[in-house]
């Protein structure tokens, strides 16, 4: 080994992983730790702080000790993170609460249903950049302040999870732009907190940590965090920066006009622009370059082909083998349609919408379900992204895919063809991780900007072109399938009534 290393740390919502990259942007060595998800009640899902911090201790020492010399070619360390999972620390940074509740915990519903009954969105969107969800901090912390007033008195500051590994490695406390811009709390505009947001959420200033810039240096490495993980005392450590962005950046989505596809459980598509899109359906995050990034997130993407695996065919088949049944139907299943919120919607007043087959006849059969549901994603995300490009009058050039959906040529065809937008595969799929070594990269002075560090370290596979007949098909489709999205709103509620009425009464 020659020349100086980079240590990446991604703290995962399944685990946390360490890794060596070298100055070419190359991953020498990868190890991870599992960690538990703690769901005390329906709808609620949190980790403990101290797993993240023992499975980053564990999973660096073990990276440091597969390369010789590695602990003192270490230039810089970059954390990035799972967002939205709430930390709480006291003045003397002890855990105010043993557990931290995350990015899909849902205690919150009811706080933000308040919010939402008692303001309106051109009230709050300039001065949040987002729409009101179960996700952001804000309400995180209105929750505790409400439910644990003891824990939220101790409190001296609310930090992301990154941070907390952050803290752990150096001692000194910041949150990135990136973090900071899904809080709910923070001015897009002046990239501070919104004493507007604060006071209207009642909560208190004092607990809110500096936000800095994710390339800036936060501290180094203290001696106590030096003999926990092997690392050198004194190694600078970056501010880092929330999970999303950095993979972005590590994909190579980091200028405005691209796209990016991450298709995992639920489905993201992003739209790179210069500045936040302030729509109700729209989410926003700062990036890691100083852009934004325009989202929206389904939360059915490929768990709809899990579902169909285990309701359609009793987990018998494989995940190939249902792709392959759907390739045997035409593009546009022969005009049956699937609406893709088998777990309802994320955003708006209609987080109770509901999946359904629309347009069955009796010549349908299996093949087109398997596929409708993989056109039914894709129209969705199709939906979203036409609202992005109508609000920045800037046509999307192409789209970078990443996560497991990235892995079925099949899909990649359909989106390609339903966006009319060529797909990008990266050939490295750790995209965080690389995300991470262009930040350290430039941040040790290799680059002067880090999209010149993302454009030298991520590389392509074959590119994904729109097949014409496909395309023509779904662009005759989609207006039908926006129009079902809108009209199937009105039934939502009389649904759920519904079901309520018919719900075996319990004993």
């Amino acid at each position: 080994m020659s020349g100086e290393l980079f240590l990446a740390i991604d703290v995962g919502t399944g685990s946390v992983r360490a890794a060596l990259i070298d100055v070419t942007g190359k991953i020498l060595e990868l190890a991870s730790r599992e960690h538990d998800q703690i769901v005390p009640e329906f709808g609620w899902a949190e980790q403990r702080p101290l797993d993240w911090w023992e499975g980053a201790r564990a999973s660096v020492k073990t990276v440091l000790d597969r390369v010789d010399g590695a602990r003192e070619n270490i230039s810089a360390i970059c954390v990035c993170g799972q967002m939205h999972g709430l930390v709480l620390l006291d003045a003397h940074g002890a855990l105010t609460r043993e557990t931290a509740p995350l990015w899909n915990d849902k205690r919150t519903i009811d706080h933000v249903r308040h919010f939402e009954q008692a303001n309106e969105p051109d009230s709050y969107l300039p001065e949040s950049g987002n729409t009101p969800t179960p996700a952001w901090p804000g309400f995180k912390l209105q929750w505790v302040r409400d439910n644990d007033p003891a824990a939220y008195a101790r409190s001296a500051v609310a930090i992301m999870p990154k941070d907390y590994i952050n803290y752990r490695l150096t001692g000194e406390i910041a949150m990135d732009t990136g973090d900071a811009s899904c809080s709910f709390l923070m001015n897009p505009l002046r990239l501070d907190w919104s004493p507007v947001m604060i006071e209207r959420m009642g909560l208190d200033a004092a607990k809110l940590p500096p936000i800095r810039n994710p390339l800036d240096v936060v501290g180094h490495v203290t001696e106590q965090a030096a003999l926990d993980t092997g690392l050198r005392f004194g190694t600078p450590v970056l501010v880092g920066g929330a999970d999303y962005p950095v993979a972005l950046l590590g994909s190579g989505a980091c200028r405005p006009g691209m796209g990016s596809d991450s298709t995992g459980t639920g489905a993201i598509i992003t739209v790179i622009a210069e500045k936040p899109l302030l729509d109700p359906e729209i989410s926003n995050v700062a990036t890691v370059e100083g852009n934004w990034a325009q989202f929206v997130l389904l939360e059915t993407g490929g768990d709809g082909m899990r579902w169909a695996r285990r309701a359609f065919h009793g987990n018998a088949l494989s995940y190939d083998e249902i792709v392959a049944r759907a390739a045997e139907a035409p593009a546009g299943c022969d005009a049956l349609l699937f609406m893709p919120f088998l777990t309802g919607e994320r955003l708006g007043p209609h987080r109770n919408a509901r999946a359904q087959f629309f347009g069955l006849g009796a010549a349908h059969g299996m093949e087109h379900l398997h596929r409708s549901i993989l056109e039914g994603i894709a129209f969705a995300m199709t939906r979203h992204i036409r609202i992005m490009e109508h609000a920045s009058n800037k046509p999307l050039e192409r789209v970078i895919a990443a996560g497991g959906g990235a892995r079925t040529e099949l899909w990649l065809k359909i989106k390609a063809s339903a966006f009319n937008i060529p797909i990008l595969v990266p050939r490295e799929p750790e995209c965080g991780i690389v995300g991470c070594a262009a930040m350290a990269a430039t941040a040790t002075g290799r680059f002067s900007r880090v999209e010149q560090a993302a454009e030298r370290f991520v590389s392509y596979g074959a590119e994904i072109l729109p097949d014409p007949t496909w395309a023509e098909t779904y662009r005759r489709t989609q207006p039908v399938f926006d129009q079902l999205y809108y009209h199937s709103q009105a039934l939502y509620d009389d649904i759920d009534a519904l079901a309520a009425a018919t719900r075996p009464t319990q004993p």
